[in-house]
């Protein structure tokens, strides 16, 4: 995948590729992320997802920086 940056350790939360104009870049089920720190490390849910936050997702890399799509997001929840 020439040119698109990868997350290190989240080859299993890995979903496919996004586009946004002629960018690419990789996209992961944040929640499985989550899951796989969880496990690997040892952490609670809520210390997997602060890592997570603070680590991955707040991570500005450029534009092809990956994407974490939350899929549990219901669309009549946006407007709360």
């Amino acid at each position: 995948m020439d040119g698109v940056l990868l997350a290190d350790g989240f080859e299993e939360a890995f979903i496919g590729l996004g586009r946004h104009g002629p960018h690419r870049m990789a996209v992961y089920d944040y929640e499985k992320c989550v899951l796989i720190l969880m496990k690997k490390e040892g952490w609670t849910e809520e210390e997997a997802i602060e890592w997570m936050e603070y680590n991955v997702v707040g991570a500005w890399v450029g534009e092809q920086t990956p994407v974490f799509v939350e899929t549990t997001v219901r669309l009549e929840d946006l407007d709360e």
